[in-house]
Parts: C-alpha cells; structure tokens; sequence
C-alpha cells in the first residue's frame, strides 16, 4: 500500500460532510448515517486518507439510502496519510496502521454492531480498507465482502475467503494489477460453494472510485457504475 498511485488524487479532508453525523462505534470516531434501527448494516474501510474524504461520505450517504445502516470508522486514529506534512514519514505510518491492526478494530466495530441488533452486515473496502476487508472476508463475521482496487493481496488471502465477495479493479493498477486479480478470479469462482465477481474496470486507475474529480465526467460514471455494482452485492447477500 505504498505505490504512487495510492497518494494520486489526494481528497480535502472534511469533517462536518455528509447527511449523517459522527458517533463513537466500537472505541472509534465513526461517520454513520442511515436507519440506525435497521438489522442490516454497511461497514465501509477508508482508503489511507481516512474517513473525512467527502467522495467517501458521499458514497456512505448513497448506500444508506437504500435502507441499510452504514458505518465508516476513523481506523487511524484521527492519523491519515498526509503527504503535505512537512516530515511525513509513510514507512513509519504503514507500521502503526497496519492492516492486522485494522482487522482487530473492525472486529469490534462489528461486534458492536450486533450487540445493537443488527444481524447482517457487509464490508467494502477501498485500497487500504480492501485489504482489512478480504480479512473479515476470511470468517462468518459478516456475510458478503466488495473490494475495490485493493491493496497487494495474497493467493492464501483469497484461498480463506469464506463468504460471497466482489472485487472490483482497475485497468491501471500496480499493486493490484488487471492479471493478478484475474488469478484470484480464477481461485474463487473454482470454490462452487461460493458467490463471487471479477470485474475489470477499462481506463481507469487505482483509486478511481473514491479519489475521482467530480467535474470529470466519464470519471464519475466509471466510480458511479462501481458503486451500483457493490450495492448490489449488498442487496443480493446482506438481508
């Protein structure tokens, strides 16, 4: 998670965006918004520029209209990636914010949200979060997975995967390149047990579906067609 293209497009950060508002879930700062009596839930995993990104909340909003309850926690602490900080050390924030870190704090996010009486939850995770995601996706925790335009991921990664899950990529990826990601394709669809989906996006790069510019419009449909297909995913497994 350390490519240039993880850093492209890099969005102003804004706490007070969005329709809904920000509550403490599971020990962390999270941006919720939806039906918070609803028993179906969307837990969203930032990419590393966290859970302030406008385009994010955006996308947390639109889910939520759809009748699910959706949750996007701060996993690092009030700590993103910020690349305009003089100083700034991405090595050292890769250690403090790993991903086996993020798994742990989903879990409880999750265990939370249950114990308010939700009983189905589906998690997508973008780069970063795609990474924390396949994790979650490896136990019956929650009950459908999307991934889109993950972070580097491992065959044994994708062989533990357990419960239906979408991965969504980018033509122009270098961590999670068009070829690899058909290999894990290749691995899941051969589980006959198992729902899922490899699809390919043409033209655009890693991060498109968050990090777009919402004046570029062919990068807005790109981002927008991604984004009807993982609430989809939702709507078919997570009821």
């Amino acid at each position: 998670m350390s490519s240039p293209q993880c850093f492209e497009n890099p969005p102003k950060l804004t706490p007070d965006y969005g329709a809904g508002t920000v509550q403490e879930l599971g020990g962390l700062k999270t941006y919720v918004t939806g039906a918070s009596d609803s028993k179906l839930a969307i837990l969203l995993i930032a990419d590393a520029f966290g859970y302030e990104a406008p385009n994010l909340r955006k996308l947390a909003d639109k889910v939520a209209a759809a009748g699910f309850f959706v949750v996007v926690p701060d996993f690092f602490y009030g700590d993103p990636v910020d690349l305009s900080r003089p100083g700034f050390d991405i090595e050292a924030w890769k250690k403090l914010h790993n991903t086996d870190k993020g798994h742990e704090d989903a879990k409880l996010v999750i265990a939370t949200l249950k114990s308010k009486g939700v009983n189905s939850i589906g998690a997508a995770g973008f780069c970063w979060g795609g990474n924390v995601a396949v994790k979650l996706a490896s136990s019956n925790d929650i009950q459908a997975a999307v991934i889109l335009h993950p972070g580097p991921l491992t065959i044994d990664e994708i062989r533990e995967v357990k419960i239906p899950i979408a991965v969504l990529g980018a033509e122009i990826d270098h961590y999670s390149p068009p070829e690899q990601l058909k290999e894990f394709g290749e691995i899941l669809s051969a589980k006959s047990q198992l729902a899922s989906l490899l699809k390919i996006f043409p033209g655009v790069s890693h991060g498109w579906t968050v990090r777009y510019n919402v004046e570029d419009e062919p990068a807005v449909k790109s981002a927008e067609e991604a984004h009807r297909d993982m609430l989809h995913w939702f709507t078919k497994f997570v009821k």
